[in-house]
């Protein structure tokens, strides 16, 4: 069961990167696409759009002669078709995840979050499918999957190649309830805030986009869903997984005094998960007060992901601590 987790896991990896490169393709060459419409366009709307947004002048685009190519009924249908067979690989990829966690626990005869590699597995899991169950509410932000997919393939890569763990038992201290509790609600909320730092991180490239910058990189934007409605999806999901979190210290607290006789030790893992917290709560904070940007918000949480990656990573291989249940 072991092998056949690695070999899921392998296969999903490569099939989140096909879901990557047909988003690549319909992001780029779809009729909706920075390609086709610059190929589409007269010259005097090409300089147009080169000008920003408070009126200052930017590089216009390179001149392209109008083309119909690429809006015909074949092109449309192949780039829709593009778009379709990403989303039909993300969904087949999940599943191959799912398959992935699920053979690794019955190889374990645990649930599969007893050491670093078996977390990142199961937070990305919960980013795609909190991403799958978005876009079925949201099918228009479809071409931010580009962007998902890629950080999930960098995520499991990662995990794949550098965080891998062979299958073994728990250790002693860990074999509590309160290991199910703590460990699968900041598991679900890390990967609930992976999907946030996506969005957040494509929300400010558009922002800066809409404002006229056109150097690297901001174009990486130019065809994402508009500012606003990242930027309150942003929000709404930090909302949703800021209680999560919330719960999933106050959990380990009681795990801690339970195993340890302590509520609280400031121990390196504790520490920056109460720092995680903290840096969270602030970008609620300022995104509720009226007289703080929007753009200085998303930026307070972006700097809550990497919190969270330092205490997933950093803290497990650089620091000493009764948290260090990396396994390498």
């Amino acid at each position: 069961m072991g092998a056949l987790s690695n070999q899921l896991l392998t296969v999903a990896v490569l099939t989140y990167l096909v879901a990557m490169v047909c988003h690549a393709a319909e992001y780029a060459f779809g009729t909706r696409g920075p390609v086709a419409r610059a190929a589409a366009r007269p010259r005097r709307e090409l300089a147009a759009v080169g000008a920003g947004a408070r009126g200052t002048a930017a590089a216009p685009e390179p001149e392209t002669a109008p083309t119909t190519a690429s809006a015909t009924p074949a092109d449309a249908k192949r780039h829709a078709l593009a778009g379709r067979i990403a989303l039909a690989a993300t969904v087949l990829a999940a599943v191959l995840h799912v398959g992935a966690v699920v053979t690794r626990g019955i190889a374990a005869r645990r649930m599969t979050w007893g050491n670093m590699y078996e977390f990142v597995l199961t937070l990305t899991l919960v980013g795609v499918v909190a991403w799958l169950v978005v876009l079925t509410r949201r099918p228009a932000i479809r071409r931010l999957g580009l962007f998902v997919t890629l950080a999930l393939v960098l995520l499991l890569g990662v995990a794949g190649m550098v965080l891998y763990t062979p299958v073994g038992p728990l250790m002693p201290a860990l074999k509590s309830v309160w290991f199910i509790v703590h460990v699968s609600m900041a598991a679900t909320a890390s990967g609930i805030f992976l999907l946030g730092f996506v969005t957040g991180v494509i929300y400010l490239l558009r922002a800066g986009y809409e404002q006229g910058k056109r150097s690297f990189p901001y174009p990486l934007a130019r065809w994402a869903p508009e500012s606003e409605a990242l930027e309150r999806l942003t929000f709404r999901l930090h909302a949703f997984a800021f209680p999560i979190w919330t719960f999933a210290i106050a959990s380990g607290a009681v795990w801690a005094e339970a195993a340890w006789g302590r509520y609280w030790g400031w121990d390196p893992k504790e520490t920056w998960s109460f720092i995680s917290w903290v840096v969270y709560a602030g970008y609620l904070h300022a995104r509720a007060t009226p007289s703080v940007k929007r753009r200085t918000a998303t930026w307070i949480a972006i700097l809550g992901f990497l919190t969270m990656m330092m205490n997933l990573i950093g803290v497990n291989l650089f620091f000493e601590g009764l948290h260090s249940y990396s396994g390498l």
